[in-house]
């Protein structure tokens, strides 16, 4: 008996000095080992330590040197029913925490939300972007996380948190009033906007939520496109931009001084002009009106280059020859 107990070390300095990169929690090797009266206790300034008695949690200690006595463990020596005097030596888990920012953390759509957007009605959102966290209270982090192992990674915590992230992605979306183009023109606003959604939920975990980045969000190809090509021309109804934009377009595509791009131009000019006369109540075909009114549109798109002065001189004449 007094060889077994002699075969035990006895603690007077603890400390973890080496805090390898995505450590969370590391729990101090105890084997064969007991805690002296007056033992010194080093805690680095990005770390916490926590003592834990047959899986209770007890006293936690800050960064700096700590002289372990019965002055200091209130909770563990209630836990211990030591009565008047520290045990010595004692045996007790002892974890340590790092509180170091975990930066760039991924997170992301492994397959597309559905979502209902006031604009475009139900659509598919991905969405992607990065956030660090910090252990901020041990102790809720140890019981709910890191309890069973002797070393707790961020690799070990990746899964639970994306889960999280998406799931709070999508009740936003799902209860947002705020379009998707609205969201993913200003991303730094949705950012915040999520950051405060999920910091109740890390607070859970016993972490601090300390950065929260989108950086992408995106609809399916084709209703992209759709948007991509109403930026191309800011639709407004006005059929004299939109010609001005298509003749513009197709002279661009064809070289300049292209006879298709005034072709498209002076039919999509005198056919507005003609649906006017139509929504009218006169359907007898261009009126000597719509061949002017078209003639002054060629002339507007002259003015601003889109067409020559020769192709304007040339569909003028042809259109001249229309006035009855």
């Amino acid at each position: 008996m007094v060889f077994g107990f002699f075969k035990k070390q006895m603690l007077d300095v603890i400390e973890w000095p080496d805090e390898a990169p995505g450590v969370l929690a590391y729990r101090y090797p105890m084997q064969d080992r007991e805690i002296q009266n007056g033992a010194q206790l080093t805690v680095r300034q990005t770390q916490l330590a926590l003592f834990v008695n047959e899986g209770v949690v007890a006293d936690l200690f800050g960064p700096g040197m700590h002289t372990i006595e019965t002055r200091n463990l209130p909770m563990l020596t209630n836990l211990q029913n030591w009565d008047k005097m520290f045990q010595s030596p004692f045996k007790s888990d002892l974890i340590f925490f790092s509180t170091n920012e975990q930066i760039d953390q991924k997170w992301g759509t492994a397959s597309p939300i559905t979502v209902r957007d006031k604009d475009f009605g139900v659509v598919r959102v991905r969405a992607f972007g990065t956030y660090s966290y910090r252990v901020k209270n041990p102790k809720v982090f140890y019981q709910k996380l890191s309890s069973n192992k002797e070393v707790f990674m961020s690799g070990d915590l990746e899964g639970q948190l994306k889960s999280t992230i998406l799931t709070s992605l999508a009740t936003y979306f799902g209860k947002s009033q705020v379009s998707f183009l609205d969201m993913a023109a200003n991303q730094q606003n949705f950012s915040q906007t999520l950051k405060a959604e999920l910091a109740d939920d890390f607070e859970n975990y016993g972490l601090s939520l300390e950065s929260f980045y989108v950086q992408s969000v995106s609809l399916p190809e084709e209703v992209q496109a759709q948007i991509d090509k109403m930026g191309s021309m800011k639709i407004t109804g006005d059929m004299k931009q939109y010609t001005q934009f298509q003749a513009a377009d197709s002279l661009t595509k064809e070289g300049n001084g292209s006879s298709a791009g005034v072709e498209l131009a002076t039919a999509l000019a005198l056919g507005q002009n003609v649906a006017k006369s139509i929504g009218s109540g006169d359907s007898s075909g261009p009126t000597n009106d719509d061949v002017l009114k078209t003639i002054g549109q060629l002339h507007d798109l002259k003015t601003k280059g889109v067409i020559s002065e020769s192709e304007f001189e040339s569909k003028k004449s042809e259109l001249l020859k229309q006035i009855k």
